[in-house]
């Protein structure tokens, strides 16, 4: 076909571009023509239509070169031709030299406000937090900071990650919401460059935040940036230093790293303790929940001179809105200490609170119903059978942990598939339970039907779900959990039995979507150690008071029956659960109706409630307290 011939138009729009390529110097030389072409014709016609205008050709022609001439800043001088070229060589310089200056001083600015919207300049602040890196806990940990501050009349949260400034403060704006009157900086940069750390000043910060990165392989970017931090602080800031790594070969790298005053949390350690513990004890994770977040009541010490030489049984019922649950002696935290030890001199009171203002003594003590508390009838633990749906890296430390809890004749059946869990895996893990816990592997894909109907899952004490790690397979890590939930809500609803099922998640985001009974139990990790970072980044006791809550070992939040400690159907105060708690050497902190967990926002869960509340105790009702095992 023959091709079609081009349009005048055509061309002359080629050739205009192909000039327009030429530089600078064309495009000032079309420029300059397309101003004459305007500017001329208009300036001949103002001078044709004056009536002072000059009569001679040449008088009008003079009068059009003075019109162009001040309308284009070029003189406008009339006389000898020398006179005109010099007026307009003058003019020329004139407007080159504003034009360059206008250009320097654009340039100046364009590159300032570039740097800015880049998070290059330093932050000139003292008393802040600063959080270092960005992983899925940034929102969560900027988030609890944020509610820490609340009452604080003015709070900076300096952020430093390798992102860009923009995107990061879109993404924590979206996320976190509104910040009151905490002030929220971010700056871009390497964590692990000194040079770039001083950009969010760590030397002035209260307290600095190493997140952890998503992978474990990663985890050495964090002692290099405890390293860095060191490096640009030197070992005599005053900031507290919390960090955070997935793999315990890293753990004592970043623990030296961070100096002497510096914590290290380690993820999956932690997430494993909270699984097991929750698969115990039904409804716990919520009651964590709630201690971990700022919105709430949480750990506080505060001086409380009034109450030297007065013993921490006396102290127990000396807070009507507050729970005393430990001392602070020396630097060492002391949880649920003897009943008869005596507060000293310097002694800091560990309580619960909305806040560490609201603890006030009372005035007058609350009521205490003797002829209603009860001894604790005699327990006897019993072997356990736990069924464990999946398999990650925090597995082997999972049957650890049961195997620390529970009693010689106890069964943990594994369902995982060979590409997850292998036979040695689980041989290795089965031969570290010891002979309290004996680990079976049933080789099947929990998100089949017929694999949970055929090992009965319902006629478990307990049930763990857990997703694969991140890179594990084609799905996302919850993906594979979500389904199993799902087939477990089936299986519950078709044999009208109701099974307590601890799940292990990555996103809090994709908690609302599990199809569960309202008040199940949910370990996600993620938002966890955020919450965990930030509480202790706040009150630097709580590193020690949170390793011994979450031990099998020691003192740890414990749900039993309120049967235990005041007569069933029975009209009493909590003071008098405390009583009653006191008396057999334990911290009555709450308690949890399961009756009204579906129809309340706190599943039933109440923590720290008032001491002269009274309320109708059943036998359904558990108490929460903080005890030995």
């Amino acid at each position: 076909m023959a091709s079609r011939q081009a349009s005048v138009g055509q061309r002359a729009r080629y050739w205009f571009d192909n000039t327009l390529s030429g530089g600078t110097s064309v495009l000032v030389g079309w420029l300059a023509a397309a101003c004459l072409a305007v500017v001329l014709p208009a300036s001949a016609v103002l001078v044709w239509t004056d009536r002072q205008t000059p009569a001679t050709l040449s008088g009008k022609l003079a009068a059009v070169w003075k019109s162009a001439g001040q309308t284009l800043r070029l003189g406008g001088e009339v006389g000898p031709p020398l006179r005109m070229v010099l007026s307009v060589l003058l003019a020329l310089v004139a407007l080159l030299y504003v034009s360059t200056l206008v250009s320097l001083i654009t340039t100046g600015m364009s590159e300032k406000l570039l740097a800015l919207r880049r998070g290059r300049s330093a932050v000139l602040e003292e008393g802040h937090a600063v959080v270092l890196g960005w992983s899925e806990q940034v929102a969560t940990v900027v988030s609890e900071l944020v509610t820490a501050n609340a009452n604080r009349r003015c709070a900076t949260v300096a952020v430093l990650a390798d992102q860009d400034k923009t995107g990061m403060e879109e993404a924590l704006e979206t996320r976190v919401g509104a910040t009151g009157r905490t002030r929220l900086i971010c700056r871009s940069g390497s964590p692990t460059d000194p040079a770039d750390l001083a950009r969010v000043s760590p030397g002035t910060a209260d307290a600095i935040l190493v997140l952890p990165c998503e992978r474990p392989p990663e985890d050495g970017e964090i002692v290099k940036t405890l390293l860095a931090l060191r490096a640009a602080v030197g070992d005599d800031g005053r900031a507290r230093v919390v960090a955070a790594v997935r793999d315990d070969r890293y753990r004592l790298a970043a623990t030296l790293a961070a100096g002497p005053g510096g914590v290290v949390l380690e993820i999956d350690d932690i997430t494993a303790r909270l699984v097991v513990q929750a698969a115990r004890q039904p409804g716990l994770s919520v009651v964590h929940q709630d201690l971990l977040d700022f919105a709430g009541d949480e750990f506080y010490t505060v001086a409380e001179p009034t109450l030297t030489g007065r013993t921490f049984g006396e102290a127990l019922l000396a807070h009507a809105t507050s729970s005393v649950v430990g001392l602070v002696r020396g630097g060492a935290v002391a949880l649920n200490p003897p009943s008869g030890t005596v507060i000293l001199p310097g002694d800091l009171l560990v309580v619960i609170a909305q806040d560490d203002d609201t603890t006030v003594l009372s005035a007058v003590p609350p009521s205490v119903d003797h002829t209603v508390i009860v001894e604790r009838p005699p327990v006897t633990a019993r072997p356990e059978r736990v069924l464990l749906l999946g398999w990650n890296r925090r597995a082997p430390r999972i049957v650890g942990q049961l195997a620390s809890y529970t009693v010689p004749g106890s069964v943990l059946d594994v369902v995982a598939e060979g590409g997850y869990a292998t036979a040695a895996a689980v041989r290795a893990a089965d031969a570290a339970a010891g002979d309290t816990l004996a680990v079976v592997l049933r080789h099947g894909e929990p998100t089949r039907p017929e694999t949970l109907n055929e090992v009965d899952a319902a006629s478990y004490d307990s049930v763990i779900v857990l997703g694969p790690d991140r890179g594990q397979g084609d799905d996302e890590p919850d993906d594979r959990a979500l389904v199993t939930l799902l087939l477990l809500r089936a299986l519950e609803q078709a044999s009208g039995r109701e099974i307590p099922v601890v799940t292990e998640m990555t996103d809090d985001r994709n908690r609302v979507l599990a199809p569960v009974r309202p008040g199940a139990d949910f370990i996600v990790s993620g938002k966890l150690i955020g919450q965990l970072m930030a509480q202790i980044s706040q009150n630097w006791h709580l590193a020690e008071l949170f390793e011994e809550l979450f031990s099998p070992d020691g003192n740890g939040i414990r749900l039993r029956p309120a049967a235990h400690y005041v007569r069933p159907e029975c009209d009493a105060t909590f003071a008098t659960v405390v009583e009653s708690a006191r008396r057999r050497g334990e911290c009555a902190i709450g308690y949890r109706s399961p009756a009204h967990a579906g129809t309340q926002a706190d599943h039933g869960i109440r923590i720290n409630p008032h001491k002269a509340t009274v309320r109708r105790w059943t036998d359904r009702d558990e108490v929460i307290v903080i005890a030995g095992e």
